[in-house]
């Protein structure tokens, strides 16, 4: 994945969140998403479009291009990967959903796949699912 940035990345996932609903993002939508004001959403739609991540038509809103979607695709996989793992640890999931987004972005892409690893192995070992009872009853405890 080329180097961009962490805005740049947060962006291409909001629009693909929301193109996922709706087929397209119009600004205000992007600006709700990423709670900002929809002024700073329309420079960076701009710079997005002159980028080629994004194809923008007044009245008719914005969609990804192909290499837009590839990498709005990848951010949201890890962080789906990540929420997914700390709600394995019971991080409420507006938490953990939160965190995910600090996450995304920093983590080595060898580190996102051994945690999508080790969070196959804990969703469907036996004996993990012990541990993870273990563990249930000691949060019930606290």
């Amino acid at each position: 994945m080329p180097e961009i940035s962490r805005k740049t990345e947060d962006y291409l996932e909001a629009i693909l969140n929301i193109s996922l609903v709706k087929g397209y993002a119009r600004t205000k939508d992007i600006a709700e998403e990423l709670n900002i004001q929809p002024p700073s959403v329309v420079e960076m739609i701009q710079k997005l479009s002159q980028t080629g991540f994004v194809t923008y038509r007044k009245y008719e809103g914005v969609t990804l291009t192909d290499n837009g979607r590839k990498i709005a695709e990848v951010v949201k996989d890890r962080h789906e990967t990540l929420r997914s793992f700390l709600e394995l640890f019971r991080v409420p999931e507006a938490i953990a959903t939160k965190d995910a987004c600090k996450m995304e972005h920093e983590l080595s892409p060898e580190t996102l796949a051994q945690i999508r690893l080790f969070s196959a192995f804990l969703k469907e070992s036996p004996k993990a699912a012990l541990i993870l009872n273990d563990f249930e009853e000691f949060l019930g405890g606290r």
